[in-house]
């Protein structure tokens, strides 16, 4: 459990909008998926600290992935692209949400991991677990100083042999972290259910459905009651 027995979970309640989202306005009327977006059994999975921190596994880590290109080309070099490549994803969200990049993975929000993804035991749909997958933790964060409150955090699994691809798994991945827990039907949206040959960016769509996530209510971020 991850409540104790003399403790309960909060009750359901929105926090307020981000500035960045709050500011958004979407002029062209592009509309959203916001209808294939599911609440889990503590809500909606939204942030409600900022900046929410990232740890991405950097390329002096040993990949559990073999190598897959010729010999030639080193290990570190591909680390080094899909290190790059991740960063590159992380940038592009920060323009919606603050994120901070940290260099250790134990207190970070969300962690990056090198190497072939695991089906069994995970979250996120089954048809991404060639590429890429993405689970969540919920745990209570406690500190002297602050009332216990109901918390999660992500971890992402990302194969390092997708090329191109590697920065639109990141990009798709990141997107479920950041709270849209499902997937758009247009393949114009990063959050498109299914991977493309040419992967789009971050759309308006993506945006307007991340902004209704955020209205919505949830647990996450409330203290547990004694």
């Amino acid at each position: 459990p991850v409540a104790q027995p003399n403790e309960t979970l909060p009750a359901l309640q929105a926090h307020p909008l981000p500035p960045s989202l709050a500011q958004w306005h979407d002029a062209s009327g592009q509309g959203d998926y916001f209808d294939a977006i599911q609440p889990t059994n503590v809500g909606y999975l939204v942030w409600s600290h900022f900046p929410v921190s990232v740890y991405v596994e950097p390329p002096a880590e040993q990949s559990a992935e073999p190598p897959i290109r010729s010999p030639a080309e080193s290990a570190g070099d591909r680390a080094q692209d899909w290190f790059d490549a991740v960063q590159r994803a992380i940038q592009e969200w920060t323009t919606y949400l603050p994120l901070t990049v940290v260099s250790t993975p134990d207190s970070a929000d969300i962690v990056f991991w090198r190497r072939a993804p695991r089906i069994e035991g995970f979250s996120a749909p089954n048809f991404r677990a060639r590429a890429a997958e993405t689970e969540y933790q919920l745990y209570i964060q406690r500190s002297a100083n602050a009332p216990a409150t109901l918390s999660h955090r992500f971890t992402i699994v990302i194969r390092p042999r997708q090329s191109i691809y590697v920065e639109a798994s990141a990009r798709h991945e990141l997107g479920h972290a950041l709270g849209i827990w499902g997937h758009s039907p247009i393949a114009t949206d990063a959050l498109y259910f299914s991977q493309v040959r040419t992967p789009p960016p971050i759309s308006v769509r993506d945006i307007n459905t991340l902004r209704r996530v955020y209205e919505q209510p949830t647990r996450l971020g409330w203290p547990v009651e004694q």
